[in-house]
């Protein structure tokens, strides 16, 4: 229902962007938002974004070099991800949450995309 894309390799410093398409089903009226697991460790958030938009949530890692947004229809999630870094490697996972306001626990998400994975070379 969540399809993760854009994942692959990359060196410090660069610029991708990730997309989340939703599949089968609308998710109007949910929140969104961004998970990332690197290897050995727990699942840890990086942005949400409220349905209508109007507020995001930021990991304090990656506050000011990622942007979190929707396109128009709402459809596609995206995370613009700037000045990469080695410490950015892992799975990135797009998630649904059945609420209008953002939230960076990971219990509150009911959807989950499969992950894509993303590694960052020094």
């Amino acid at each position: 229902q969540l399809v993760e894309s854009g994942g692959g390799l990359g060196q410090a410093g660069d610029s991708l962007i990730l997309s989340c398409a939703e599949s089968e089903r609308t998710f109007r009226g949910y929140a969104m938002g961004w998970f990332r697991q690197a290897p050995g460790k727990e699942r840890e958030f990086v942005a949400a974004i409220r349905w209508s938009g109007s507020s995001t949530s930021y990991a304090d890692s990656v506050k000011g070099r990622f942007t979190i947004s929707r396109d128009k229809a709402k459809t596609i999630l995206y995370l613009q991800r700037n000045t990469l870094q080695p410490e950015d490697t892992a799975v990135y996972y797009c998630a649904a949450e059945r609420a209008s306001c953002v939230s960076a626990d990971k219990r509150t998400y009911d959807y989950w995309g499969h992950g894509t994975q993303v590694t960052v070379s020094s």
